[in-house]
């Protein structure tokens, strides 16, 4: 069954899970590849300038397919160095695909987002959520070990404290607990949250398209680097951009006081 929506329209490409009738799981047959083919692309096209990541339905994403793993099939099925595979060759490779697009990525957490499903929504670099969404990484409930990365970048996100009372309890908050924690950035009615998903990724995809990306990535070094290190990769990357178009355009805009037309030159 196919995966992946794929739709863009002004330099904003939009992803959606497509399993509704099921809440949207993860990890059947080529899944990986559907997520690798379609960041790829996003990467290689400089007109791509944001990225929305979405479910179908009443859900974000329920996580793993609960059906395959009771009947140890595809991805949960084998020995345990097949399974072992099975996460490295697909179920991971959805989430390398992810964590390294290199425009921004905000997720649009329209229901619940468990296990695997909530890992997929701490990749984005926002995650704004609908009133009806939910969070969870109940692994442990299933008895099964978080699997997929979350351990690394959950902590990150809400805390150590924080992340662990999930991991080890399998809780599910609510939305308004995740914005209180951090998790989201803002709640909005179910029924608008692809509108203000679109109207934010419409001012992300109005500035400069390297900018965007290389700020992406100064973001993304600054987790594991020196602060020293931080400011020399800064002054590389700033003098970069001081040579491009879009620079004199940012600078000539706001001295004659209009909105800026960056067209990543």
């Amino acid at each position: 069954m196919s995966l992946l929506q794929i739709k863009s329209a002004n330099h904003v490409t939009t992803l959606t899970l497509d399993r509704p009738d099921t809440m949207n799981p993860l990890g059947a047959k080529g899944d990986g590849d559907a997520f690798a083919a379609a960041c790829d692309a996003i990467n290689a096209d400089m007109d791509v300038r944001c990225v929305i990541l979405t479910g179908a339905g009443r859900a974000f994403s329920a996580g793993g397919d609960i059906k395959a793993m009771k009947e140890r099939t595809g991805t949960f099925g084998g020995t345990a160095p097949e399974i072992s595979d099975g996460y490295r060759n697909n179920i991971h490779k959805v989430l390398r695909a992810l964590y390294g697009l290199r425009v921004p990525l905000i997720a649009a957490v329209n229901g619940p987002a468990i296990g695997l499903g909530c890992d997929l929504a701490c990749l984005a670099d926002i995650r704004i959520a609908s009133d009806r969404a939910k969070f969870g990484v109940t692994f442990l409930k299933l008895g099964i070990i978080p699997g997929d990365g979350g351990t690394w970048i959950l902590p990150r996100i809400i805390g150590e404290a924080r992340a662990a009372e999930l991991f080890y309890t399998g809780d599910v908050i609510d939305a308004a607990t995740a914005l209180d924690w951090g998790l989201v950035s803002r709640v909005v009615d179910g029924e608008g949250l692809m509108a203000e998903a679109e109207a934010l990724a419409a001012k992300v995809a109005a500035m400069p398209p390297h900018a965007l990306r290389h700020a992406k990535n100064l973001m993304r070094q600054g987790r594991s680097v020196s602060y020293d290190t931080a400011l020399e990769l800064a002054a590389n990357t700033q003098a970069l951009m001081h040579l491009t178009d879009d620079h004199m355009e940012g600078v000539d805009a706001l001295i004659e006081k209009r909105a800026p037309a960056f067209k990543g030159t």
